[in-house]
């Protein structure tokens, strides 16, 4: 399909979306599952907004984001990452092609650090010695809305 008024609105609702995921997971250190849910099944749209064939474009989106759950799931096992962490990492996998997602992989891990670095500073200010409960999400949407000023910024590609 082309550059169409559809891109642009599907990337700040999908911008909307993480913006919301990371306040509400350094709020309350969960992210509701509507969320998850809105950002996997506008996948499709956003699949046909830029033209991607079925096969292997789709196929291959598919493929990554299984791929990545279940990865992932083994992390969740072993209490390492949330479940509402997994799900928007999966879905943002159903989004950004193979390289851009790799990207957004490691934007995330080194956001993901300066997060962590800062609640265990904020920890040690309150002395206080409660477990750092490091909320991932925030790390996991900046590296999101990241991701998006590819498309967002370079239409002509």
């Amino acid at each position: 399909m082309g550059w169409n008024i559809s891109l642009p609105i599907l990337i700040l609702t999908l911008g909307g979306l993480l913006v919301s995921a990371g306040i509400e997971d350094a709020r309350t250190r969960e992210i509701a599952n509507w969320k998850n849910a809105a950002i996997a099944l506008l996948a499709p749209v956003w699949w046909y907004a830029n033209g991607l064939d079925v096969w292997p474009d789709m196929a291959l989106q598919l493929g990554v984001a299984v791929v990545v759950f279940a990865v992932l799931l083994l992390v969740f096992h072993f209490g390492l990452m949330g479940g509402g962490d997994v799900k928007l990492i999966v879905a943002l996998a159903l989004w950004l092609p193979l390289p851009a997602f790799l990207s957004m992989l490691m934007v995330m891990s080194i956001a993901g650090g300066v997060v962590t670095l800062a609640m265990v500073i904020d920890r040690a200010i309150k002395k206080t010695r409660d477990q750092v409960e490091v909320p991932y999400g925030v790390a996991i949407a900046i590296a999101g809305l990241l991701a998006l000023r590819e498309p967002l910024l370079n239409q002509f590609q």
